[in-house]
């Protein structure tokens, strides 16, 4: 599944950064990097940007098409407690 296609405030895991070498060592040196939890908070109008937060605390403000080169995958290991506190 792509970031882009994750429901709010529903957690995944990244599993692939499939952007160039330079996109993809910008996102992992801000916290952005495989096996780190995201979750989306809203998506703006009008083909905007995707905000999320990881699981490490960052929150980013990401072009749609940066989110749709994001791969995640469900992640049924974050419990119900860390997914609600980080939606606050």
């Amino acid at each position: 599944m792509k970031l882009l296609d994750l429901p709010l405030a529903s957690t995944a895991r990244i599993v692939a950064l499939a952007l160039d070498a330079a996109a993809a060592c910008r996102l992992r040196a801000v916290g952005v990097f495989e096996g780190e939890a995201v979750m989306v908070l809203r998506r703006a109008p009008f083909g905007g940007p995707v905000h999320v937060r990881t699981s490490s605390g960052g929150e980013f403000a990401l072009d749609r098409r940066i989110a749709l080169a994001i791969e995640v995958v469900g992640d049924s290991q974050i419990g119900h407690e860390e997914t609600a506190e980080a939606a606050e």
